[in-house]
């Protein structure tokens, strides 16, 4: 099959591409302004259907936001059923803390064939992790911890935050060399023969 564009609809030789909310230049991945402004002009939520609104616009720019699960997290319980609608400080601080992220949020580096580093982090209410190249941010990642993660003990908590990382980014991983930074040392014997039956490893994949 043959493609056909149309010259009027085509433009060369930019520096910079505003593509699904986000400028792609040579330089790296940035927030589209427009949708920025957007986002500093939204009103406060009034019930559970504008938060999940705002949440849904500033939640396609996580990757842009170190720890994105801790700061929403008094807006994400807003939203939970049996929880009753009430707008109170912590909701304004979440509110305008993810305002002031996004509106000052970095410029994400572009992935190469180089090796690629991810550095995860755990706490008792979520895990979050970054993807780095050449000491520059890619893509940052969280979420909360599921009900029954919350069981965890310190050691599978760490292991669950690298887990997460790897799954999330695989695409980026798959077939390529990379080193996970955890501050959790006794990880590390999860790749020596004598650990081979742990279920943890079954876990990861590693068997």
């Amino acid at each position: 099959k043959q493609l056909y564009a149309k010259l009027s609809k085509c433009e060369f030789w930019l520096k910079s591409v505003s593509f699904l909310g986000h400028i792609i230049s040579e330089q790296g991945l940035t927030v589209d302004p427009r949708k920025v402004e957007a986002i500093l002009d939204w009103p406060k939520p009034t019930n559970v259907g504008e938060v999940c609104s705002f949440l849904g616009l500033a939640g396609y720019y996580r990757k842009f936001i170190e720890g994105f699960s801790k700061i929403a997290m008094p807006l994400i319980r807003l939203t939970q059923k049996r929880v009753k609608f009430e707008w109170d400080s912590t909701c304004e601080g979440s509110l305008a803390e993810l305002k002031q992220r996004l509106a000052s949020a970095p410029m994400l580096a572009l992935p190469s064939d180089k090796v690629h580093s991810s550095s995860t982090v755990t706490h008792q209410s979520r895990l979050g992790c970054v993807l780095m190249q050449n000491n520059k941010v890619i893509v940052y990642a969280s979420r909360q911890l599921k009900s029954y993660e919350l069981n965890y003990l310190t050691h599978d908590l760490e292991l669950a935050g690298v887990v997460f990382a790897l799954k999330i980014w695989r695409h980026y991983l798959y077939g390529e060399k990379f080193k996970v930074y955890t501050d959790h040392k006794s990880l590390k014997y999860l790749f020596t023969p004598k650990r081979a039956e742990h279920e943890a490893e079954k876990t990861v994949g590693i068997n």
